[in-house]
């Protein structure tokens, strides 16, 4: 049984789900800069969650959106001199980019709020017409005061709102109100019953999720910071529209990072974008670095932790290779004449049950080095049979599949290349036997570019 920590209720709850599938939403980028480390710690953590729960059977959904129309992008687009849609399809592209160099790739969907206009209209209607939102001048705002429990997520209450980043507007009822739609008539604007505007941020959430989940699904994800006032704010909204309760049953948020104990800002000259980051490091290795600490903790960023995390995950691949090297071996011990068959059963257990318990990858890290421990000293007196190498391999492939980086050398590649050349050598040599030296000579000169080269002797 998989226990998952809640924030809506603090505390951990047994999963349970309709059928063993599971419909997942998580926060995705606002798409005007590039991707911050920040934002791959979120997205390693999910997919992780979604790698071992498709492990354990599940069949998963995983729906992300992005935020393609915005404030900041409007205004960094401005600032460029370039269309916001251009600017912010741009950095899509770049974010994509950096999510599959990460090996994040369990996402099934990512929704464009662009895309989805016609659903966040239909929303807001809907508000309005139970009387949760109305119009005024400059937009369409939703009334706080008309949905009881506002703030349940954060345990925040409506007092707590008068200090937000939630803008000031004389032409709303009351200031803690937040917009559904944006009124404007300068590009880029859509139509709308209330005349020429944009989505606010939070309705476009709520509005895509119902398309694709209904107004309850399962679980809800995202950063530690969006808690407050943007979850608030969709459970609201959806609850509000749909009169149902939960919107979701489960709530999971990443905690912080921060860079050298500090909370990363470009004032601080400590912002670090994944492209950054990657020039010194290893996708592999910043996947280590953010499982080696639990979701929901804060993490601390910095060059030598990141250097102990490098050195860490090479002790891993090196015991897996001596460990693959052994197992490819024609003469081994029948029987094991060690403790290293019931030190993996006990690595087994270690490991699914702290999966198990709200996917806590650095106690199943923990749990893997001690494994590693016994087995170096089993594989350097030789005393490992094939059956328990070749069920520690298995092992090491699920963990690798879990946790997406790589732990087994793959030689695939290699293998299959030595081979092709071996068919085109054999080739080359016959054609020099008839005598075809014009050939023979092409296919010498065409491997050559490849910087591959052929000696004739």
């Amino acid at each position: 049984m998989i226990n998952v920590y809640s924030t809506m209720t603090r505390q951990k709850e047994p999963l349970k789900v309709t059928d063993n599938k599971i419909k997942l939403f998580v926060c995705g980028p606002t798409v005007y800069d590039y991707s911050h480390i920040g934002h791959a710690r979120t997205y390693i953590s999910f997919d992780v969650i979604v790698r071992y729960l498709k492990h354990e059977g599940y069949s998963v959904f995983y729906l992300q959106n992005i935020t393609d129309i915005d404030d900041k992008i409007i205004k960094r687009a401005q600032e460029k001199g370039v269309d916001p849609l251009e600017l912010s399809h741009k950095f899509e592209k770049e974010y994509l980019d950096d999510m599959k160099t990460l090996n994040v790739e369990n996402v099934n969907f990512y929704a464009r709020a662009t895309e989805h206009m016609r659903e966040i209209i239909a929303q807001i209607e809907d508000l309005i017409e139970k009387g949760y939102a109305y119009d005024t001048p400059t937009g369409v705002y939703f009334d706080v005061s008309k949905f009881e429990g506002f703030g349940k997520l954060s345990n925040r209450n409506l007092d707590d709102l008068q200090n937000t980043r939630i803008e000031v507007d004389t032409t709303k009822k009351d200031p803690k109100d937040f917009a559904l739609w944006k009124k404007q008539d300068e590009q880029p604007y859509w139509d709308s019953p209330w005349g020429k505007g944009r989505p606010g941020w939070h309705i476009e959430d709520t509005a895509i999720t119902e398309s694709y989940f209904g107004p309850q699904y399962d679980i809800h994800g995202g950063g530690l910071d969006l808690i407050f006032p943007h979850h608030d704010a969709e459970i609201a909204q959806m609850e509000a529209a749909s009169g149902k309760e939960p919107l979701v049953q489960y709530w999971m948020h990443t905690g912080f990072l921060n860079v050298r104990g500090e909370k990363m800002s470009k004032s601080l000259g400590n912002f670090i974008t994944i492209k950054e980051l990657l020039k010194d490091y290893d996708p592999d290795v910043y996947r280590f670095f953010v499982l080696s600490t639990h979701y929901r903790s804060p993490i601390d960023f910095s060059d030598d932790i990141l250097k102990q995390a490098e050195n860490s995950l090479k002790r891993l691949q090196n015991t897996v290779k001596l460990t693959q090297e052994q197992q490819q071996k024609q003469t081994l011990p029948t029987e094991d004449a060690c403790k290293i068959q019931e030190n993996l059963e006990v690595f087994k257990t270690e490991f699914f049950d702290a999966m198990n318990n709200d996917f806590n990858t650095p106690i199943a890290l923990s749990s893997l080095f001690d494994f590693t421990h016994e087995l170096n000293k089993a594989l350097a007196d030789n005393l490992i049979s094939q059956q328990t190498l070749d069920d520690i391999m298995d092992m090491f492939a699920e963990v690798e599949s879990i946790f997406g980086f790589t732990l087994i050398a793959q030689d695939s590649d290699n293998a299959d290349t030595d081979e092709l050349l071996s068919i085109i050598t054999e080739v080359r040599q016959q054609l020099r036997a008839d005598k075809n030296w014009d050939l023979a000579d092409k296919i010498r000169d065409d491997l050559a570019e490849l910087d591959i080269n052929l000696e004739d002797k």
